[in-house]
């Protein structure tokens, strides 16, 4: 057997050996509910989020590396080897809000183990795959492997919502030479859509106080609402799944990562339209009926927008609140790359305008390219392709927001395999123990090229 061949086993089977301390590792980052919230301590995004980077940063110590923590509480990187090449690892720990408990067959942030699955909220997005390339490191380093270069994992906090953590981080600290984020799938993602979010807000003359859904980037899977007879009336002839729910009436839809909303079922819109059937008006029953009930990509509003890298534009209604005062929906939009966003903007606010609601945007990030020939895919694909011998799959352009736009350089790799489901942003989240552990293969495979 060839020397690398002889290393590439002795470190698999030290993976497995290990992947127990790996997974009570997990456990501790996973049962801890770090989604944003407002709350009076002093820290940017909340305790909880805070709470979670201390950790991570404790398991990287434990594991032997050097750390550090923002003084602020914005983000956080652990650091090992020498060298001036800086490769840079960069994973968030903030989730999602678990949404409706009630869909969850175990309670999100008390992980389970359950036929070859290991479930919790943020197994798959991202603390998983975050905690599985720092131990496929781990576990190269503790076999012989020795290092030329520097590794900086970096930990963000505000992934899911605004991006107000890696700007901190790129304004005080060293920017990576080359680097991949594992938020995402394999083989790897070379290019990304331009996220765009927005609130459209209009006057409220309807008489109705409600709200709905949990984030901007994420398809709501129901909402609860005021039960009227005209309401059931109207779901039942457009065939609506719902229940009844203390009195009350709770819509259900699908809920899916917002970058690939047409696959979900929105509720919330399913609402509106059978709000506005029932008789009663809305500016938002009216707007979604009108462009987005029975249109997969809000062709009303944009006409078709796609390209041969990216596809097509997504376009999601995450939130909705009616306020005595106002109409306010929160809309995520994933723009194609070869796209200006400034097209998009001015026909969101013209047709938003046609019904009485005015556009703000509430976040933006840039898309990426990165060229198929350039070193840092041809690295990571040809660890991919090795350890997996799939020769098939190819690189791909997403439609999900990254760290990859960061910094320069940097693209997403893994850490769902091809064939597997992606559970982000679902009830009972959840990735497949043998995935998990190709994946930390891959990323071995991967540490060891960037030595060449």
């Amino acid at each position: 057997m060839k020397e690398q061949e002889m290393f590439q086993k002795k470190c698999q089977e030290h993976m497995e050996s290990n992947f127990s301390n790996f997974l009570e590792d997990l456990n501790k980052i996973i049962s801890i509910p770090s989604y944003f919230q407002e709350d009076d301590s002093k820290y940017p995004f909340g305790k909880e989020i805070q709470n979670v980077l201390e950790k991570t940063l404790e398991i990287c110590k434990n594991l032997g590396f050097k750390t550090f923590i923002d003084p602020e509480g914005y983000y956080g990187y652990a650091e090992i080897g020498t060298g001036e090449k800086l490769v840079g690892v960069l994973g968030h720990l903030d989730v999602v809000p678990p949404g409706d408990l009630g869909k969850w067959e175990n309670p999100p942030f008390e992980p389970v183990i359950k036929d070859g699955k290991y479930y919790g909220r943020g197994s798959q997005d991202d603390k998983g795959p975050t905690l599985a390339a720092i131990y496929a490191l781990k576990t190269l380093l503790e076999c012989g492997f020795e290092l030329n270069y520097r590794v900086r994992f970096i930990f963000g906090t505000d992934e899911e919502n605004l991006w107000r953590d890696m700007p901190k981080y790129v304004a005080k600290e060293e920017m990576p030479t080359i680097g991949f984020t594992p938020d995402s799938k394999f083989p790897l993602i070379y290019a990304e859509k331009g996220l765009l979010q927005c609130k459209l807000t209009a006057k409220n003359e309807s008489g109705m106080v409600f709200k709905g859904g949990d984030a901007f980037n994420s398809v709501p899977s129901s909402i609860l609402v005021e039960k009227t007879e005209e309401l059931v009336k109207a779901l039942n002839e457009l065939k609506y799944e719902y229940t009844e729910k203390d009195g009350k009436i709770e819509i259900l839809g699908k809920s899916v990562h917002a970058q690939v909303a047409e696959t979900g079922i929105n509720a919330i819109n399913r609402y509106l339209h059978a709000l506005k059937i029932s008789g009663k008006e809305t500016k938002s029953g009216n707007f979604v009926v009108e462009n987005l009930i029975g249109y997969d990509f809000a062709e009303p509003i944009f006409g078709e927008v796609k390209d041969e890298h990216s596809g097509e534009l997504k376009f999601n209604v995450g939130k909705i609140e009616f306020t005595p005062e106002n109409e306010i929906l929160c809309i995520d939009m994933r723009i194609p790359v070869t796209y200006d966003k400034e097209i998009i903007v001015k026909k969101i606010t013209e047709k938003a305008k046609e019904y009485g609601f005015e556009y703000k945007e509430h976040d933006y990030l840039r898309s990426i390219y990165t060229p198929l020939d350039s070193a840092l895919i041809k690295t990571l694909m040809g660890a991919y392709q090795e350890v997996t011998g799939d020769m098939v799959s190819q690189p791909i352009a997403g439609g999900g927001a990254t760290y990859a736009r960061a910094i320069n350089n940097c693209v997403a790799f893994g850490y769902v395999l091809p064939g597997s489901p992606k559970t982000e942003h679902q009830p009972n989240e959840y990735i497949i123990l043998d995935d998990m552990k190709m994946a930390m293969k891959i990323y071995m495979r991967a540490f060891e090229k960037f030595k060449d």
